[in-house]
């Protein structure tokens, strides 16, 4: 039976197990949005497609499965070169598709032409650097080879954006529908087998270890290993410290949680290891700029080093490993585990010496270092917040540095940091987005300045009628920027102060509900008025402009 390539286009995404389709229409791809009016497939209209993009990132983040973004040609694919960067640098799998003219007005200046030929603008070439693979589909006789390839890297352990350009007289071409019988839409059950050598190096390091350390990254969220991690930890008397994105991969209120480590942290985690550990073993953890302080040879100077991650490419990328383990972090760690059972140790046996972790209390005292002054309220909040937790909630963190330092994420909780590209006006895009993949409660956070980015998305929520909260942190001013102009540049403020909107009347128009924390009686009023997991809720958090936290990125 024939049917058109829009058809077939939709019926791809059905098999590939999309759910939903984030984006906006324009009439280059409109016989793709035609085909998905009678699919199972939910559409999204989003504001904007950089808010799509950044939707279908949050779904994928939240579910771990294929999302989609569907824009029209030229400014709609232009406008979500951002979400798909974040996605990129996120390794989410998350398929673009977008329209294109026709293939016989190619190089004649088409309207939102983007074909490369003849001057115009290049789509395929404008995201070769941030997707894994990009294709403009000129003719169907290779249409089983595109999809299978696309196919293929959505569906990978180490997964990222595809983009599937389709002209439009293409989109109505009619192809036999059996060519998707040719297309492998199903997960490769085969993963990365792991040597016995291997998982007995790194049993050895750990048992040899007087007081080693574990740096638990978001690899272990992603492969669904935080249970082996506590099992690990617990077995073997060791502390874990997180990086920003692996925040909650061991509860942070137990005993052997040491925070999270990275430079806008209170730097506890930093002065245990450097003070204490004589080995570290990093659990899909890229130990980037943030977590590293900026590669700080001081941190694992004289420690032996551990490495388990399933992408080849992060293996002695930064610093040479002792043992080096690409893996599934189950498999190595169910490995670990049951090596070590099988030696057939006491605990009394596994190691002689162990440096305990401080308290809990004296942990967090040291927000006092990063936070000097100003910034009560916004800890008074996130206090309360952990004593009346929505369970399940999921937390998208654009402003970052409050409830990294200030909540300590649990059980049932997922926090969700703007770790990608770090882009501003993330935060309310990727929580709606999640919101669709999960019934679940969700609350986005970030500055005034990201607010205004992404805003209008808010309308998203309202059209589909989803829940969320948005906590804005409002201090008239680029927050970081004019803290480096503080610290750096003599003062010199330039390009970072503004005048905000009455966010009151701004809720209002929007239909959401407002609150506004001046005081620390107001933290209790809002605890006390707002739904956090069926309502729809600004709340505006005041903060001095000149307080600035008490950290250095050391950029000059």
């Amino acid at each position: 039976m024939k049917i058109q390539v829009s058809e077939l286009m939709v019926r791809f995404l059905e098999r590939l197990g999309v759910e939903y389709a984030f984006g906006m229409p324009g009439a280059h791809i409109l016989p793709v949005y035609d085909a998905l009016y009678q699919s199972s497939i939910r559409t999204v209209l989003a504001k904007h497609e950089q808010g799509a993009a950044f939707m279908a990132g949050g779904c994928s983040r939240v579910s771990g499965r294929i999302s989609c973004c569907i824009t029209t040609a030229g400014p709609g694919a232009t406008n979500a070169v951002t979400g798909i960067a974040n996605a990129y640098a996120d390794r989410q799998p998350v398929l673009l598709i977008t329209g294109e003219t026709s293939t016989h007005i190619f190089g004649k200046g088409g309207l939102q032409e983007s074909s490369g030929e003849g001057g115009a603008v290049d789509q395929c070439a404008l995201f070769a650097s941030i997707t894994h693979y990009q294709k403009l589909i000129e003719r169907t006789d290779y249409l089983p080879n595109v999809l299978n390839q696309a196919a293929r890297i959505l569906l990978s352990d180490t997964p990222g954006p595809v983009l599937l350009s389709l002209p439009f007289n293409v989109q109505k071409e009619l192809v036999d529908e059996s060519v998707l019988d040719q297309v492998v839409t199903q997960r490769p059950l085969n993963g990365i087998s792991v040597r016995h050598e291997e998982i007995s190096a790194l049993t050895d390091l750990l048992l040899e270890s007087r007081n080693p350390v574990i740096v638990a990254g978001y690899g272990c969220i992603r492969a669904g290993g935080e249970s082996l991690v506590d099992e690990l930890s617990e077995r073997l008397d060791i502390p874990v410290t997180t990086s920003l994105k692996g925040k909650g991969v061991i509860a942070e209120a137990s005993p052997r949680s040491l925070g999270s480590l990275g430079v806008t942290s209170t730097g506890y985690a930093y002065r245990y290891i450097v003070d204490h550990a004589d080995a570290v073993l990093f659990l899909g953890a890229s130990f980037n700029e943030r977590t590293s302080y900026l590669w700080d040879d001081e941190l694992l100077r004289g420690k032996r080093i551990a490495q388990v991650d399933n992408d080849p490419g992060q293996l002695n990328k930064v610093f040479h490993s002792d043992v080096a383990v690409n893996g599934d972090i189950r498999a190595v760690l169910g490995g670990v585990l049951s090596a070590i059972g099988q030696r057939g140790l006491s605990p009394a046996e596994i190691r002689k010496s162990v440096q305990p972790s401080d308290s809990i209390e004296v942990r967090d005292a040291g927000n006092s270092e990063i936070f000097r002054s100003g910034f009560a309220l916004a800890e008074g909040f996130f206090r309360q917040l952990q004593e009346d937790m929505p369970p399940g909630l999921m937390v998208f963190d654009d402003n970052i540095i409050f409830a990294q330092n200030f909540l300590n994420v649990g059980e049932g909780v997922r926090f969700y940091p703007n770790s990608g590209i770090s882009s501003l006006g993330h935060a309310i895009p990727a929580a709606i987005g999640a919101r669709f993949a999960k019934q679940a409660p969700v609350m986005a956070i970030l500055g005034d300045g990201g607010f205004q980015m992404c805003c209008m998305e808010l309308m998203t929520a309202v059209n589909y009628d989803l829940p969320i909260t948005v906590l804005m942190f409002n201090n008239a001013t680029m927050g970081l920027i004019r803290k480096n102009q503080f610290q750096n540049y003599g003062e010199r403020y330039i390009d970072c102060d503004f005048v905000n909107p009455d966010y009151r009347q701004l809720a209002a128009s929007f239909g959401l509900s407002y609150q506004r924390i001046e005081n620390q009686a107001d933290v209790q009023q809002v605890f006390g008025a707002v739904d956090f997991s069926g309502g729809r809720t600004l709340i505006e958090i005041m903060l001095d402009r000149d307080a600035f936290p008490n950290y250095s990125s050391r950029r000059h």
